[in-house]
């Protein structure tokens, strides 16, 4: 067989991989060898494809891992982030640990700070850690 259909059966070979997985390194790899294909078609030599497959491989796997680190740096915000929840009573006042009203139901939750809560109080969600809630005294912004 020739090289150049050889490269391309692996690209394609890869593309269809990573049409699985998602991760866009494979994707890379593909091209990397559709670009070593082109390379053999001119008729290049194996080590000018393999310098090429190699290349292009490098540069696109740093592209997408700099992409990729880019974008995930970014923590999306927590859904209930804000959300009120009526203080109901301590469950451990020295551990901060109390129940509170949110959406209809009764939650566990962690007081955040040393202010005073009474009975029907405000409190706000800054997180939700399964089914504990972590809550401040203060609206956050």
């Amino acid at each position: 067989m020739e090289e150049d259909f050889l490269w391309a059966i692996l690209g394609l070979t890869l593309v269809i991989v990573e049409l699985m997985s998602g991760t866009f390194y494979l994707l890379v790899l593909g091209i990397a060898a559709f670009g070593a294909a082109l390379t053999a078609w001119f008729g290049q030599g194996f080590p000018v494809q393999a310098v090429v497959a190699a290349v292009i491989a490098a540069l696109g796997c740093y592209g997408v891992h700099v992409y990729r680190t880019k974008n995930t740096t970014r923590p999306m915000a927590p859904v209930d982030a804000g959300q009120p929840a009526s203080f109901e009573n301590w469950v451990d006042q020295g551990a901060r640990l109390a129940r509170v009203r949110y959406r209809g139901a009764l939650w566990d939750a962690l007081v955040d700070g040393d202010a005073a809560v009474d009975t029907g109080a405000m409190l706000y969600v800054v997180t939700a850690n399964g089914n504990t809630l972590k809550v401040t005294t203060r609206r956050p912004t």
